[in-house]
């Protein structure tokens, strides 16, 4: 009884995070010109010269990229990661059906960085604690980390500065400026959550 409450509380928790996150990309990032970098980054960038919503994009990619990190993840991390990743489309799926709850900031670049990198940190580090993922990048940078043996965050520039580059083409340069600020703020606060009180170092939850 004890493992299946305990069980529940950590699909509780990933909802929780995705949904932070999912609240995040579409009130934020989604209306300003300001991206993120992975896979987030990448969904923004087709939702913008394809017109494909993140709620039908982010299975496909996230589902690759799960393929390439299988091997150094885990079973149990891929089954709770199907959690997050779903949990986060359709959470996007339903506030795509409401205006923004939050204010226009696109006059506010700094703002916006600031305010989404913190939606997507602890979003995303909600989920990743807890042994898990809402995107594919998630999956990549942990593969990564403990491939490496460096820092998540790292892992997580290395991928996303990629995408940064890639969305040079619809994004002014300038503005990859406040989107290098979000990149670096979500990835280290994505590690400071999941390593909260923790001693063991990154990695350790995927053992």
């Amino acid at each position: 009884m004890k493992k299946l409450i305990k069980r529940y509380f950590y699909l509780v928790y990933i909802l929780l995070g995705a949904f932070i996150l999912a609240f995040g990309m579409y009130n934020i990032h989604s209306r300003t010109i300001i991206t993120e970098g992975g896979i987030w980054g990448i969904e923004l960038l087709l939702d913008h010269w394809f017109g494909l919503s993140p709620a039908v994009t982010a299975p496909f990619l996230d589902g690759t990229c799960y393929l390439l990190g299988v091997v150094f993840l885990g079973k149990e991390f891929i089954l709770k990661s199907l959690v997050g990743t779903l949990g986060y489309s359709a959470f996007y799926a339903v506030l795509e059906q409401f205006p923004p709850l939050l204010p226009d900031l696109n006059s506010v670049p700094l703002a916006a960085a600031v305010i989404g990198a913190i939606f997507v940190g602890i979003g995303a580090g909600i989920v990743v604690r807890q042994g898990g993922a809402c995107a594919g990048d998630d999956a990549l940078a942990l593969a990564i980390s403990q491939k490496l043996k460096c820092k998540i965050s790292t892992a997580y520039l290395s991928t996303d500065m990629t995408v940064l580059l890639l969305s040079l083409s619809y994004i002014p340069f300038r503005q990859i400026f406040y989107s290098l600020i979000t990149v670096l703020l979500s990835g280290w606060i994505i590690e400071k959550v999941q390593n909260f009180k923790k001693k063991q170092p990154v990695g350790a939850v995927l053992s």
